[in-house]
C-alpha cells in the first residue's frame, strides 16, 4: 500500500498570494496560467488570497477563515454566506 501511494501521479500546487504586487495585465496573465494548469494538466491548486472577488471568480471552492468565521463551500455559497458578508465589510474598511 505505501508503494502505491508513493507512485501516485496526483499533482498539487500551493500558492501564497501569487499576484500580490503585480500590475493588472500580469495579474490577468497569471490567473490564466493558473487556470490552464488546473484544467489542462489536472493540477489541484490551493491559493491563499485576501481578494475574495478573485477567489469567487477563479476558484471552484473557497475556504475562508478569520477570527469571526469559518466557511468552506462553493464560490456561490461563499458569496451568500456570512463569511462573504464579513469579508466584504472588511474590504470596505481597508
Amino acid at each position: 500500500m505505501p508503494a502505491r501511494a508513493l507512485c501516485a501521479t496526483k499533482k498539487l500546487l500551493l500558492l501564497d498570494e501569487p499576484v500580490a504586487g503585480l500590475d493588472p495585465k500580469v495579474t490577468s496573465d497569471m490567473y490564466a496560467l493558473i487556470q490552464k494548469l488546473n484544467r489542462d494538466d489536472d493540477i489541484t491548486i490551493i491559493r491563499i488570497s485576501r481578494d475574495l472577488n478573485a477567489a469567487v471568480k477563479y476558484a471552484s471552492h473557497i475556504l475562508h477563515m478569520d477570527h469571526e468565521s469559518l466557511f468552506f463551500g462553493t464560490a456561490k455559497e461563499c458569496q451568500k454566506s456570512e463569511a462573504g458578508r464579513i469579508f466584504s465589510n472588511a474590504e470596505g474598511r481597508s
